[in-house]
């Protein structure tokens, strides 16, 4: 079963905003997909307009900005082969942080970057403020621009009142472009320092501080390198000024559609408390912001939301007799507020019931590593949990009878403090859907976009994970960009993947979107919805390529591009191929006039059980090729859609893909039981095979023996759906390789429709020997005349090995027949 799906034109845009540039083209650009290493420089204030530049190769015929996020309008758009300048109005409500934004040219779509919103407006770096005594001023409220090289240190001087918050946020490593773990203090003008930090938790591996000032005067930041290091690509975002700092953020989740009051926690000057309302559509990962006497603080921070209510932990509840109290489903909220803090809820269950207890901390930017259990009433374990979720534990509990339970929590290092904020959601199993395209490279966004050539196809393969439901899963293509239609089976229940291949017309105009891209169980009854994502690796590095910063996008870039000189098609196989079968798959392109290029073509998706060459290429000016393709004897049986890929050099390499063809996976239509056989150099023997037709054929097939030894023969045997049994010839010849040779088999070939099937079937042993000496005659040394003697028998005539194993056999059954 399978779907054309076509697209739908809609007037509601979903925040992509982009400016198509008024370009003529006095004949089609052809090139590979544009690449983008950088967006410069790495932020801009809400609520202003702003130059961004698009670095990286192939942009000449950028024609617009895909921006993951609402909030921006491209007034302006200047395209050259390196970089692309885009001036860009910030919406006043822009959400603060991290931004992701790619370019799509005529001829593709590049690797999506990030750039950060700030609420601030930013300063340059200025050189030399490199010593302590020549640092750069600069006012409170501002975000500096700069970069650290080798052994630098970066100063900068502010002027504060006593009483007055000043508050520093570097993003750095968060900027997603080079290995820079920084430090930053802030110091006195006697060089005392105040505050200090290396990796502060709400900011990951970057920094991030703030005190009150003692007393009026001069006050020194630091940023650096933490090892001393650094080089032209560490560049940072440094955000100084009066805004609050807390650390966390207490409960750190509540329900969707309500109002509840939160507590920033561990800002210098004061806990600060504020009522929010919670959207009734809030997605499960939310973000909150700190403000005080209108400044907010830069960095989000994180904020669970579910359709279930908080309980709040009620101290003391160190002890299972002293454990908060609730009724599931709900969330759990505490702190572990200082070292060896332990803490302890309890709950009813019914027997039967299944339960997802998941324990949100170093996901909510808590430093807190939880380590958690669930445990009877009277104290018997049940189960626990370290590091399911990375730092953070998750236990799936089948309750095993009615009664009282207790979770419990603390820190693995027996930590604590008041910023060790937590959440234990207990929710009942729930179906999830997540699509994502595989990595074809590794730490690549490779690949990772669809992009259709005019009059052509592009294909990809589609992961689809399900959680707590199974079942057929059907893909929705009916918000492609106009002119784009999808075409795909619906997947397989046992299948985890899918081909999907996009077919664009030939007039469909040059052009893209971000798509929502989703799918749905088959199952009416089942309401999950499944979105594509994908993560990008932004910062690795040592030990051992860890992952330092990766990026996720939501939605799916598409686009139709430039119309290419080759398509690509499968010839359509008419013989299935068989399980322990072979087939060669015929791939024909179709060049415009004049293009030669070699194509490299491969087979991206294959049905389970069956293997592939990687790639293989339709040679210069030629224009076909033979794809092997070959079933396991487990190959799961059915009618697959596939298709290839193919990729050749038009002034840059560009993908096509063919239509999605169809395969035919079939059971063997044959089968074979050779038996041994065995016999000396020189001599020929006779293998009998035992032979069944499991599908019935027309015309004759025949079976040739495969592997068979050097200076071995054996013709090819045919026969007809009736034949039962088949009677192979084997000629050795005197220098035969003597020895026993195994893994010899039967090839069966079969026509269809004019068409092979080939399939292997049976497997047997042939040993060679070496034949007995035959016995040379004496000749008799001189001797004196002597006197007649009898006429001596005729030689006996030497046996074969055969032939002594036979006597031997005879001489035993005779011995033990007679007499003792």
């Amino acid at each position: 079963m399978f779907c054309i799906a076509g697209n739908r034109r809609s007037l509601a845009s979903f925040a992509v905003w982009g400016l198509i540039a008024s370009l003529a083209w006095a004949a089609p650009v052809r090139g590979a997909s544009p690449s983008l290493s950088i967006i410069l420089p790495r932020g801009v204030q809400r609520g202003s307009t702003a130059e961004l530049t698009f670095h990286g190769a192939r942009l000449a015929d950028a024609e617009e900005i895909f921006f993951y996020s609402p909030g921006f309008k491209v007034l302006a758009l200047e395209p050259s082969a390196n970089a692309v300048k885009v001036r860009v109005e910030v919406a006043p409500d822009c959400r603060l942080g991290e931004h992701v934004a790619q370019v799509r040219t005529r001829s593709g779509i590049s690797d999506y970057r990030t750039f950060y919103v700030g609420p601030f407006p930013s300063v340059p770096e200025k050189e030399p403020n490199s010593e302590f005594g020549s640092p750069q001023p600069i006012d409170l409220n501002v975000t500096v621009e700069g970069v650290v090289d080798n052994e630098d240190v970066d100063y900068f001087v502010v002027q504060a009142k006593k009483g007055q918050r000043i508050s520093v946020d570097v993003e750095a490593m968060r900027l997603g472009t080079t290995l820079f773990d920084p430090y930053v203090a802030i110091l006195d003008e006697r060089r005392f320092e105040l505050a200090a930090s290396d990796d502060t938790p709400l900011v990951y591996q970057d920094a991030a501080v703030s005190i009150v000032a003692p007393e009026d005067g001069a006050y020194v930041i630091e940023l650096r390198e933490a090892s001393y290091g650094g080089n032209g690509n560490c560049r940072y975002r440094l955000h100084v000024g009066g805004f609050p700092l807390p650390r966390a953020v207490y409960p750190a989740g509540g329900k969707r559609g309500e109002t509840l009051q939160v507590t920033f926690i561990g800002d210098p000057s004061c806990d600060l408390v504020r009522t929010i309302n919670v959207p009734a559509d809030a997605p499960e990962s939310w973000s909150l912001w700190a403000d005080d006497q209108a400044l907010v603080a830069p960095t989000a921070y994180p904020f669970r939301t579910l359709d279930y209510g908080n309980v709040l932990e009620q101290e003391p509840n160190d002890a299972f007799a002293q454990a908060t109290a609730a009724e599931l489903p709900l969330a759990f909220n505490g702190i572990i507020q200082s070292p060896g803090d332990v803490d302890c809820f309890v709950f009813e269950a019914k027997k039967g019931q299944v339960w997802e207890v998941e324990c949100y901390a170093r996901r909510l930017r808590s430093p807190l590593d939880p380590v958690m259990g669930i445990y009877y009433a009277d104290g018997r374990g049940i189960a626990g949990n370290d590091d399911s979720r990375g730092p953070d534990s998750y236990i799936r509990f089948s309750v095993p009878e009615d009664g009282r339970y207790v979770v419990r929590v603390t820190d693995h290092l027996g930590r604590g403090g008041a910023e060790f904020v937590y959440r234990i959601e207990f929710v009942p199993p729930r179906p999830a859907l997540s699509l994502s395209l595989p990595r074809v490279a590794r730490y690549s966004q490779y690949r990772q976009t669809i992009f259709v050539p005019r009059g052509n196809r592009f294909g990809a393969v589609f992961n689809a994970s399900r959680v707590n439901f199974g079942g057929d899963v059907k893909f929705d293509g009916s918000d492609l960009p106009p002119g784009i239609t999808m075409v795909c089976d619906v997947m397989p229940a046992s299948m985890t993947a899918l081909p999907v291949v996009f077919e664009a017309a030939a007039d469909a105009p040059v052009g893209g979107k971000l798509v929502d891209f989703t799918a749905r169980p088959t199952d009416s009854n089942l309401d999950v919805v499944g979105h594509f994502t994908n993560q990008a690796d932004m910062i690795i590095g040592p030990p051992g390529q860890s992952l330092y910063w990766s990026t996720g996008v939501d939605r799916l870039a598409i686009a139709v591009v430039e119309e290419l000189p080759f398509r690509l098609e499968i010839q359509q196989p008419k013989a299935p191929l068989v399980r322990d079968g072979v087939m060669e798959l015929r791939v024909v392109a179709h060049r415009q006039e004049g293009f030669t290029k070699p194509i490299r073509v491969e087979f991206p998706f294959r049905p389970p059980g069956v293997g592939a060459a990687s790639s293989v290429e339709i040679p210069e000016g030629q224009n076909e090729v033979r794809y092997p393709l070959n079933a396991a004897g487990n190959a799961a049986i059915g009618n697959w859609g596939v298709f290839v890929l193919g990729a050749a050099d038009v002034g840059g390499q560009a993908w096509v893909a063919s239509q999605l063809a169809r395969l035919e996976i079939a059971p063997q239509p044959v089968t074979l039981e050779l038996a041994r056989a065995a016999c000396e150099q020189g001599q020929s023997v006779r293998i009998l095979g035992k032979l069944t037709v499991n599908t019935p054929f027309e015309g004759k097939a025949k079976v040739q023996l495969m592997g068979l030894p050097p200076k071995v023969e054996a013709p090819p045997v045919e026969f007809e759906k009736d034949a039962t049994e088949l009677v192979f010839t084997i000629q050795t010849q005197p220098d035969s390789p003597v020895g026993k040779h195994t893994n010899i088999f039967g090839q069966v070939t079969i026509d269809h429709q004019g068409e092979p099937i080939v399939l292997r079937a049976g497997v047997t042993e042939l040993q060679i020997d070496k034949p007995l000496p035959k016995a040379e005659p004496k000749q008799p040394a001189p001797m004196a005349q002597q006197p007649a003697q009898p006429a001596s028998p005729p030689a006996e005539k030497p046996l074969s090995r055969l032939e002594k194993l036979r006597r031997a056999a005879a001489e035993q059954r005779a011995a033990g027949n007679g007499s003792p």
